[in-house]
């Protein structure tokens, strides 16, 4: 048989020449070890190949099979046979017994490498070497030095251990027994057993073979919307919480290359990631589940794939093959995900070990169809112990009858089912705490055991999720089936999730936030905004009643149109503790905003303007504090007399898609009186992440700044206005960036927990205090080293 030895195996190439030179003078007149061909295809005689069933009568034998063999050709006992202080004596000729084969070529090439170059460990080296040898590297035969060795002299030091891959430590040969008996590092692979045997590849003793990546699939059936993010977010936080890495990838089925594009309506809000990748709101949840910063290749979308795999065909990947949906579609997501999940997405930068993947829409989408056959496919590829699919779907319970019904989740299974993905876990969503003889009926009809349904109903917060997931036994079965290496011990990060949600069911005190924009029919439109104000007010002990005003109501318009609902309106921001104006597109309901913006200036009402909610606050302070009456932006007037907001020079007005300033950018700030830079603090400057095409005309900013409106942060060029204040305001601040993208439950977002914080009167404490919340403030006194230092100095709320 042929050798094939790869080029990074430098042990045993370096050693080839010197053994195949030993080999060939053992050979004598035969000449060489390797078989050689007449022209004829006979094999010469002499060659040390002998071809026909004479073979074995000539002494000839392949290559031994396993360590069972190697002991064989070496003259030891079976394992099995009784211990001896060395190798079982050689049989003798006549005993009846067949003679031991010899060995061939190839397997005593293996064996000696393995035997030669076998690392020992630092303390046995310096014991047989001397005090001279003490802190050099192990030096081998080509006088290169051990890839194990180090100038200190460190490694494993007497009585240490060396790990194995079945997880049981293997004794150091320089501990106790090591020095009574004078043993080193045992010299074949097969003496050290079958997990530790496996250490040695090429002579070199490698480290424990990490954890192979798991994947978990979360799908979903019956409705859309169903909750498979908050699941999926869920399932990372107490893996996370397990010290398993944690990484997480959206599949949407759309054709959109991304979610740039999308009207608010369609999909909710576009989170923004730190590449300036436009995605999923679903993201945002991974990420605020998991503190993690993820890519824009975390989101694949159907646009990306066929944009991938076109691109391909155009420069003649495929080599004139036909492009299909199977195999080249499947195949590229497949190759998307296995790529994707080795990145790194925590500031440790090690590659994780979990994947947890959301599968966009219900099962049954014409749209999802290629991404169900890739996952069909990819189980095998992954297989079984590293593959785990979780399906979640609906259990209705009609008001006529009151009884929770099992066959939507019936129906959702064996479509899923028929497409060749079997589910290991079914998710029930419902109203309430579904029956243990639903579960059951549930078990018999979608092959799954009845521990295997879990019911996740509806609670009063999100953070609850993982508490019902962990409560239900998720953590020991994952541990099963996926073969992970969780302990026992509870987690002090899941301790604090369920502290987390306890608390939020017992606050007491509430603080009112209106929400002024345009796209309040539906809540999902500013989901990072609401978790950001609910991460401030859970920090600062207050219950969040967030309420949300529509612009159009407080114009003067709708007083005459609907004097209801225009009254109504303004009952709502006359009621508000704080004032938020968020970002937004368009001049529809820009009136409203600036009335409300007018409104929080003049009565001293805190107030937090993000993006376009920053341009207007400029907007409406040049128009009634500095008399500019035609003052306005670009954006609603192209041909504004006073342009206090303008088009950036690098934008594309040609397209939408992609064209804006997005992502992660450096604030600098200006001067250190400035109430944002405490909360942040005191540092001279923050990153956060961005989503705009228009900024505030630089030609006006000493304009404005005469008049106490003071522009406190600006990009590192020192063009672009990031941040506003109003002097003699108790929290008049705008900001160009998008902070709600940034905010985590544990580490709330500093302008938002500022506008809490003014709104309930505690600001000028909280910053006498050097930035620091009462004891009887915070989330808990324990410590947990999974989340990184809070971005508040000094903030202690974990």
């Amino acid at each position: 048989s042929k050798a094939s030895i790869s080029s990074d195996r430098r042990p045993l190439c370096s050693a080839l020449p010197h053994l195949l030179a030993r080999e060939r003078g053992a050979f004598g007149d035969r000449g060489s070890a390797f078989p050689r061909r007449e022209p004829d295809g006979r094999t010469r005689e002499g060659s040390g190949r002998v071809e026909g069933p004479g073979r074995r009568e000539r002494g000839v034998h392949p290559r031994p099979r396993g360590a069972g063999a190697q002991r064989a050709a070496e003259g030891r006992s079976s394992p099995r046979a009784e211990p001896g202080p060395g190798p079982s004596a050689s049989r003798a000729e006549g005993d009846g017994k067949p003679p031991v084969p010899e060995e061939s070529l190839l397997g005593r090439l293996f064996r000696s490498v393995a035997q030669t170059r076998a690392p020992t460990p630092r303390a046995h080296r310096r014991e047989s070497a001397g005090p001279a040898a003490a802190g050099e590297g192990e030096v081998g035969e080509e006088g290169a030095a051990h890839p194990e060795a180090r100038a200190d002299g460190g490694g494993k030091g007497p009585g240490a251990t060396w790990d194995t891959p079945s997880g049981s430590p293997l004794p150091s040969p320089t501990g106790e027994r090591g020095r009574a008996s004078g043993r080193s590092l045992p010299s074949s692979p097969a003496s050290l057993g079958a997990g530790a045997a496996a250490q040695i590849i090429s002579g070199c003793w490698h480290p424990a073979t990490p954890l192979p990546m798991k994947y978990i699939l979360v799908t979903g059936g019956v409705i859309s919307g169903i909750g498979k993010g908050i699941i999926a977010s869920s399932i990372g936080t107490i893996l996370k919480s397990c010290g398993l890495r944690v990484t997480a990838i959206k599949i949407d089925p759309y054709i959109n290359i991304d979610a740039g594009t999308f009207s608010p309506y369609e999909h909710g809000e576009v989170f923004v990631l730190n590449d300036g990748g436009e995605v999923d709101l679903d993201l945002g949840n991974y990420e605020r589940f998991l503190d993690i910063n993820l890519y824009k290749d975390n989101n694949i979308t159907t646009g990306k794939i066929y944009q991938h795999v076109i691109n391909k065909e155009r420069r003649g990947d495929y080599l004139g093959k036909t492009v299909q949906v199977v195999p080249h579609i499947t195949d590229a997501v497949q190759e998307w995900v296995m790529n994707q999940a080795t990145v790194p997405v925590d500031g440790h930068k090690e590659e994780p070990q979990i994947c947890v993947i959301e599968l966009g829409g219900t099962i049954g989408d014409i749209e999802g169809m290629p991404f169900v056959e890739a996952f069909r496919q990819f189980q095998f590829k992954a297989k079984r112990e590293n593959f785990c699919n979780i399906h979640v779907s609906l259990v209705p319970q009609p008001s006529a009858t009151g009884e929770q019904k099992t066959k939507p989740t019936q129906n959702s299974v064996r479509a899923l089912r028929g497409l060749g993905l079997s589910p290991d876990l079914i998710v029930c969503r419902s109203s309430t705490p579904i029956e243990m003889a639903v579960k059951e009926k549930i078990s018999m009809f979608c092959h799954v055991k009845p521990e295997q349904v879990i019911c996740i109903h509806d609670v009063s917060s999100t953070y609850r999720v993982p508490v019902l997931l962990e409560e239900q036994g998720i953590v020991k079965y994952f541990k099963e089936r996926l073969d992970l290496p969780i302990g026992d011990s509870a987690s002090n990060l899941l301790f604090k999730w369920r502290n987390m949600a306890d608390r939020y069911e017992r606050l007491q005190k509430t603080c009112s936030i209106a929400l002024v924009g345009k796209y309040t029919k539906l809540r999902d439109c500013y989901a990072s905004v609401f978790k950001a104000l609910e991460h401030s007010a859970l920090a600062i002990n207050h219950k969040l009643n967030l309420m949300y005003i529509d612009s159009i109501d407080l114009e003067q318009t709708t007083e005459t149109e609907d004097p209801v609902k225009f009254h109504e309106a303004w009952q709502k921001l006359c009621k508000a503790d704080g004032v938020l104006v968020p970002g937004g597109f368009g001049i529809r309901g820009t009136l409203g905003k600036l009335q409300a913006i007018s409104w929080a200036r003049a009565r001293k009402i805190p107030f937090l303007g993000v993006c376009l909610g920053m341009q207007l606050a400029v907007i409406e302070f040049a128009r009634n504090c500095l008399n500019l009456k035609d003052a306005d932006s670009t954006e609603f007037e192209p041909n504004a007399r006073v342009p206090v907001v303008i088009d950036m020079p690098e934008h594309n007005p040609g397209n939408l898609g992609g064209t804006m300033r997005l992502g992660i950018r450096r604030t600098v700030f200006k001067t250190e009186n400035s109430i944002l830079r405490k909360l942040y603090g005191d540092v001279p400057f923050i990153e956060e992440r961005h989503r705009h095409r228009y900024e505030v005309n630089p030609s006006l900013i000493n304009q404005l700044e005469q008049n106490d409106l003071s522009f406190v942060g600006q990009d590192v060029d020192g063009e672009r206005m990031e941040i506003i204040e109003l002097a003699n305001h108790p929290y008049f601040v705008g900001v160009q960036f998008h902070p709600e993208f940034s905010s985590r439950p544990m580490k709330p977002s500093p302008p938002y927990l500022g506008l809490l914080l003014a709104a309930t009167g505690n600001l000028n404490a909280y910053l006498l205090r050097g930035c620091k919340l009462s004891s009887s403030d915070r989330y808990s006194d324990a410590s947990d080293d999974s989340f990184s230092e809070p971005r508040i100095a000094e903030l202690d709320i974990s």
